[in-house]
C-alpha cells in the first residue's frame, strides 16, 4: 500500500479516536454532574426532571426552532400536528363587553352543530362551572375531553331571555384549515368572493395534516360554481407540514420540483416534485402573502411564483425556511425536535433569513415587481376585526352589516381581486 493512503488512513483513525474521546468525556462530564446533584444538592431533584432539565437546556442553545417537547406535553403538540382533538367542534371567544364565552361558529357536522348551538350564543355555564370570568383557555379546556364523553352546557341564544341546557356528547373534532369568504346559511363556507362571483377565495390558516385534502375539496367546490381565477390567502399562517405544502402545490402544478431539503452541507436530501395530478393548471391565481406568511406557507408562495402559476401580492414573508425533525426518545421521555435541514426553492434559493439580514437581501418570498402592498399594524388590526365579523353567520339575523367594509379596508385583498379581473376579461 502507497505511504499516502497509509498516513490518510491513520490520520482517520487518530481522528476517530479524538472524537469519540471527546463524546465520550462530555457524556461523562454530564453523567458526573447529574450524580453531583442527585447525591449533594440540599433539595432532593427527581432524576426525570433532571435529565429533561438537561435536554431543554442543550436545545435552547441551538437555534428557535429546536425544543425538547416532554412526555407531559406531548398530548397538545400532537393535537397540533394532527389539527385534530377530543371535544364539541366550536369556535369560541370570550365576548370583550360582556365577558361571557360567546359562539363564534359551531363546525358543520359537530356535537355542537347537530346540537342546535349557533353562532352569537352565550355559553354560561359548562358542568355546572359559569364561565364568567375564566379565560379562554380554561373555557376550552373544560369544553375538551375524551370523545364518548358527555358534557351539559347552559346556553343563552341571541334574542332569548331564559337559557337553555344542551348535553353534548364529546367527539373527534377535526380543525378546519381551510376557510371562504363567508359562511352559507348552514355554516359551511362559501369559496366565492361576495359580489365577485367569478372570483374564488381560499383561506388557509395553517398546513395541518388535513390542509391538502380540504384545499382540494374548496377548489372543486369553486370551480363547479364557475370560478375563473383564485385567491389563495397565506397571510398569518405560520406554517405546518412540509407534506400539506406539497399537497396544495401539486393541485396547482403539473411538472417540476415544488422544493428542495438540504443539510448543512448543502446536500440535497430530498427532491419533491409535481404530479400530474392537477386538478385546475390553468386557473389565474394570487397568493396574498405578508411578514407573518412562514415555513410551510412561503414554500406554496415560493413554488407557485417560480413555476410562474401565481402572481405574489402583499408584503416580504418572515423567512423561516428550516425543516425540524421528530425524533423518539427513550419510552416516557418525549421528543426531540431538531432541525436538520433547509428549505430551498425551486429557483435553488434558500428561503431562512440569515441572522441580521437586511430587507433587501434574498430570502423568504418577495411580492412581485408593483405588487408589493404594505399594511401597518393598526390597519391590519381593523383588517382582523371586521374579517372576524365577516366569518361569522347568525340563522336570526344573518351577517353582521359591518363586515361587508371589509374589501375597502384590505388593499392586499382589493389589490387581488383587480388583478385577477383583468386577467379573466
Amino acid at each position: 500500500m502507497p505511504r499516502r493512503n497509509v498516513a490518510i488512513l491513520i490520520f482517520a483513525a487518530v481522528f476517530a479516536m479524538l472524537c469519540h474521546s471527546r463524546v465520550d468525556r462530555a457524556s461523562r462530564v454530564l453523567a458526573y454532574a447529574m450524580r453531583q446533584i442527585r447525591d449533594r444538592a440540599l433539595v432532593p431533584v427527581d432524576q426525570t426532571d433532571l435529565l429533561e432539565g438537561a435536554l431543554e437546556g442543550m436545545t435552547s442553545r441551538l437555534d428557535p426552532y429546536s425544543e425538547y417537547i416532554s412526555q407531559a406535553d406531548l398530548m397538545a403538540f400532537n393535537e397540533e400536528v394532527d389539527q385534530k382533538f377530543g371535544g364539541v367542534g366550536m369556535e369560541v371567544n370570550v365576548d370583550p363587553k360582556t365577558k361571557q364565552l360567546t359562539v363564534i361558529s359551531p363546525l358543520v357536522g359537530s356535537p355542537a352543530y347537530e346540537g342546535g348551538i349557533h353562532a352569537g350564543d352565550r355559553i354560561l355555564r359548562i358542568d355546572e362551572r359559569s364561565t364568567q370570568g375564566l379565560s379562554l383557555a380554561d373555557c376550552i379546556e373544560l369544553l375538551q375531553g375524551e370523545p364518548g364523553q358527555p358534557v351539559v352546557l347552559e346556553v343563552l341564544h341571541p334574542g332569548d331571555t331564559e337559557p337553555t341546557t344542551v348535553k353534548l356528547i364529546r367527539g373527534i373534532i377535526h380543525v378546519n384549515n381551510v376557510l371562504g369568504d363567508t359562511r352559507n346559511a348552514d355554516g359551511s363556507w362559501n369559496y366565492l368572493i361576495e359580489g365577485e362571483e367569478r372570483i374564488g377565495y381560499i383561506r388557509i390558516t395553517t398546513f395541518g395534516e388535513r390542509a391538502g385534502e380540504q384545499t382540494k375539496e374548496a377548489i372543486r367546490e369553486a370551480v363547479a360554481a364557475g370560478v375563473q381565477g383564485l385567491i389563495l390567502d397565506l397571510r398569518n399562517n405560520p406554517g405546518g407540514l412540509l407534506g400539506a405544502a406539497v399537497e396544495v402545490c401539486d393541485l396547482f402544478i403539473d411538472d417540476g420540483v415544488i422544493v428542495t431539503t438540504r443539510d448543512r452541507r448543502g446536500r440535497v436530501i430530498r427532491a419533491l416534485k409535481a404530479s400530474e395530478e392537477t386538478i385546475r393548471p390553468d386557473i389565474p391565481i394570487v397568493v396574498l402573502v405578508n411578514r407573518f406568511t412562514a415555513s410551510a406557507a412561503e414554500i406554496v408562495a415560493a413554488c407557485l411564483q417560480d413555476h410562474d402559476r401565481a402572481i405574489v401580492v402583499g408584503e416580504k414573508t418572515f423567512g423561516k425556511g428550516t425543516v425540524q425533525e421528530l425524533i423518539d426518545l427513550d419510552a416516557g421521555f418525549g421528543l426531540l425536535k431538531l432541525t436538520t435541514a433547509g428549505y430551498y426553492r425551486p429557483n435553488n434559493r434558500n428561503i431562512q433569513r440569515p441572522e441580521d439580514a437586511d430587507e433587501d437581501e434574498e430570502w423568504g418570498v418577495s411580492p412581485d415587481p408593483d405588487f408589493e402592498v404594505p399594511v401597518d399594524h393598526g390597519q391590519w388590526g381593523e383588517i382582523r376585526r371586521l374579517r372576524g365579523e365577516r366569518d361569522v353567520y347568525h340563522p336570526k339575523t344573518g351577517r353582521v352589516r359591518d363586515a361587508d367594509r371589509l374589501p375597502e379596508f384590505d388593499p392586499q385583498w382589493k389589490k387581488g381581486i383587480e388583478v385577477l379581473k383583468k386577467r379573466i376579461q
